[in-house]
Order: C-alpha cells, then structure tokens, then sequence
C-alpha cells in the first residue's frame, strides 16, 4: 500500500486549470521535496491531500484510503502544518494543544504530557500559559509544528513550515524530520529553500505550470542537468535563468 497515491488529477478554479493530470505516488517512510514557483499549484495539491478542497477531478488516496470518500478517517491519519494558520491566538499554546488533542481522542494525560514536553523541546515551556496574541511569528509556527505532530500521524504534510523560524528551530525541524522519517512517518514537504530541501527529501517532485516535470532523487535529476544545485536545477527547469540580468537592471533602477 502506497502511503500516497495520486491519479490523473486535475483542478481547475473557473477557467483556470492550476493541476493538470497529476500522477505521483509515495511510499511509506519516503520524504517528498515538493517544489515549483509560485502559483504552480502546490498549496492546492497539500489542500486536496488533507481534505480542505474537495472538488476536484481525478483520484486522491492517503494510507489507502480515498480522500474525496473518506475525509475524516484520513485526517485522523495525517498531520499538517501550513506556513499561515489562523490560530485560536486568545488561547495559550497548552489551552490550544489541549483542545486539538481532544479532537483527536487522546487521552488527557497523555495530551498533558505530550504537549508539555513538545513546547519544552521548542523553548516554549516558560510560555505555555500565555496568550499567543502576544507571539511573534516563529513562536506561532513552533505552535503550528507542534500541533501537526501532537497526535502522531502517519502522514505529514508541511507547507513551508520553516517559515519565520530562527537558526536554532531550523536546525532543531530538519533533525526532527529525520528522526520521523527513521519511525516510518511519511513526509511530504513543500518549500522554496531549496538547500533543506536538497538535503532532506529522499526524492523531489518539481511542478511548474500545474503539471509536474520532474520526479527523481536530487542525484537523478543532478545527472540529467549540467547545473550542480537544485538551486540550479530549479531555475533551469522552471525557464527561470534570468536572476543575475534581472538583479542588474535593478541595480541600475536604484541608482538613477
């Protein structure tokens, strides 16, 4: 059983088409980089693999189980952390983290106990109790990560979820990715630093334009470019070679 499996799927918001038969699948224990510009359709892939956009052409499954038929049995199988979140920010993070367990059906203790060592790990303990209308932004998604991983979900779906996070939590995230790949979690990973992702995915799927171009590990798709980065690769895939001319004439705005 494939951990996700994706068939001819197809999005379209009006007249615009944002997924073009898209057909990808992931096994268990894998880390999926899933990158591509802005408005490649990303964002939207993520929403329809956890349930949040449910019109949609084609066939979506999550642990073998049909998404579009099946919404809430899948989401009590996967975890998800956005790069915005609308938080209950009037809660302190263990009155949400308390709230959220209970939706998954934990046990009290073990919410207590769960939450309470996460935010420990996170630099968050002596801020437990406070209402997070008074957090910055990193202090936010540490809450968000926590939350996508409270319930211990077999699936993880993470949509820039470094986003706003110090050196520190950075480093803290990838490690933490590693050790979930090694339980068996699967992850499946959108972001725009490319070097995490370069370092972390056991394979990356590029999408561009709604249809996906490339689908390898980073030393396939290396062998089959002559640029050296997935940096590199990116820009060259994606028809974006221009950065360096672009960055000139911008010098040459500003200094008018």
């Amino acid at each position: 059983m494939k951990a996700i499996k994706i068939s001819n799927l197809q999005k379209a918001y009006g007249s615009s088409l944002v997924l073009k038969d898209v057909n990808l699948e992931v096994d268990s224990g894998e880390i999926i980089g899933y990158i591509g510009p802005n408005g490649a359709g990303k964002s939207t892939t993520i929403k329809i693999l956890i349930g949040m956009i449910p019109d949609y052409a084609g066939s979506v499954e999550v642990m073998g189980l049909d998404v579009k038929t099946n919404p809430m049995e899948v989401k009590r199988l996967i975890g998800y952390v956005p790069e915005n979140a609308s938080l209950y920010d009037t809660l302190s993070p263990m009155e949400y983290l308390r709230f959220l367990g209970s939706l998954y059906q934990l046990e009290t203790d073990q919410i207590e106990e769960k939450a309470t060592e996460l935010l420990r790990l996170f630099a968050l303990y002596d801020q437990r109790d406070d209402r997070m209308t008074t957090f910055s932004k990193g202090m936010k998604q540490k809450v968000l990560l926590i939350s996508g991983i409270l319930h211990n979900p077999e699936v993880i779906f993470l949509d820039e979820p470094l986003s706003g996070l110090d050196a520190n939590a950075v480093i803290l995230v990838k490690e933490i990715l590693s050790q979930l790949k090694h339980a068996g979690k699967t992850i499946f990973y959108s972001s725009h630093i490319m070097d995490v992702v370069e370092k972390i995915s056991d394979r990356i799927v590029l999408i561009n334009k709604g249809t996906i171009i490339a689908n390898g590990t980073f030393e396939e798709l290396k062998s089959q470019r002559e640029t050296g980065s997935l940096e590199q690769i990116f820009n060259q895939l994606t028809g974006n070679n221009e950065h360096v001319q672009l960055a000139e004439e911008f010098i040459q705005v500003m200094n008018r």
